[in-house]
């Protein structure tokens, strides 16, 4: 096959694999399954909308990635009968770009805007005028004959989405009517999420695969959605395409997902950790070196849930192995290990987010 063949494949496979997720998302709040107080709370600021028929206040979501912050702000749309617009922090490099995009909005459109964290500060402050007075000053011109044109839009609700709310300045917050932080969900509730993605798909899941899937999701249901599919591939190839749990333990296998739900990367920033290091401390840069990935990508993919999982500790010093680490991976922990009979207890102390400096990963 030609390079333009494989390029064409290769798209349409993205597109069909889009489609797909697209499928799975919940249209409506009733469909929603788990975050129960975010839906309630939500629920009533778009209905106390709807009945003075006007649009809603600004809606801030954050939590971890692949929890539903997306799927929230195309429900809201929904709801509203309104056109969702959406663009994320990173794509919004100057204010010009937000002036475009507002400039561009009709009466209670819905502007969703992903990873907020990310957008640029002079984006930033004109958004803060946007938002509370609906207008924008689009200034034309530089130096001391720059002249600022105001620039009137119309009103509209603005749902931000973010994985990091701390580091959101606090003039932008206080300008959210509601925030919602969506939390993990339980193993209980990812197997409802199967299930019904289950139905949408056409595949034949018995409970006992479900089970078995859940467990493995991280409490999250993209991640459970994306195993659910490599589940059912392999059930397809190599088995008789019911998703038993069999099927299911087998193809999870395959894919270097264990039975707690740890990934490749996972484990090997664990098996760094305790084999090379001693269970640490050690810098997030000295370990990301040793596990061939870069830092942000150890620290914003592995790391959150080896620590919430108890697996792992962040410290001044550096990240330090729990007990529970070194039993996983099957080892004693080390005579004076300041973390080896600590149970999982100390690892989810609020040092998860902790953005002090790390001596070791210099």
């Amino acid at each position: 096959m030609s390079e333009e063949g494989r390029a064409v494949v290769t798209a349409e496979a993205d597109d069909d694999e889009r489609a797909v997720e697209a499928a799975l998302r919940p249209r409506t709040l009733e469909e929603v399954i788990g975050q129960e107080r975010v839906r309630e709370q939500l629920a009533l600021v778009l209905q106390a909308a709807r009945g003075r028929d006007r649009p809603p206040d600004h809606v801030l979501l954050s939590g971890p990635p692949g929890l539903g912050k997306t799927t929230l702000a195309m429900i809201i749309a929904a709801e509203m009968s309104s056109p969702l617009r959406l663009t994320s922090g990173p794509a919004i490099t100057h204010a010009g770009d937000l002036a475009a995009i507002l400039s561009g909005m009709n009466e209670g459109d819905v502007l969703f805007v992903d990873e907020l964290h990310r957008m640029s500060r002079p984006a930033e402050e004109m958004l803060y005028m946007a938002m509370e007075d609906f207008r924008v000053d689009v200034v034309i011109g530089k130096g001391p004959g720059a002249t600022a044109i105001p620039l009137d839009i119309p009103v509209f609700t603005l749902v931000g989405a973010t994985t990091r709310a701390g580091l959101l300045p606090g003039p932008l917050r206080d300008r959210f009517g509601y925030t919602g932080h969506l939390e993990f969900y339980e193993a209980a509730e990812l197997e409802l999420i199967l299930r019904r993605s289950a139905g949408l798909l056409d595949v034949e899941l018995t409970d006992a695969g479900a089970v078995e899937i859940a467990s493995r999701s991280r409490g999250t249901p993209r991640i459970a959605n994306r195993l659910l599919r490599r589940v059912r591939d392999y059930a397809q190839v190599r088995a008789d395409g019911v998703v038993t749990l069999d099927a299911a333990h087998r193809a999870l296998d395959l894919y270097e997902v264990d039975e707690a739900g740890l990934d490749r990367l996972d484990r090997a920033v664990l098996d760094v950790l305790c084999r090379r290091f001693g269970g640490g401390p050690v810098g997030a840069s000295t370990l990301a070196v040793a596990v061939g990935e870069e830092r942000e990508t150890v620290e914003e993919v592995a790391e959150p849930f080896l620590v919430r999982s108890g697996y792992l500790a962040r410290t001044p010093r550096g990240r330090v192995a729990t007990a529970t680490a070194w039993r996983h991976l099957g080892l004693s922990p080390p005579a004076g290990s300041p973390f080896g009979e600590v149970s999982a207890t100390r690892s989810q102390q609020p040092d998860l987010f902790d953005e002090s400096e790390d001596p070791g990963g210099q």
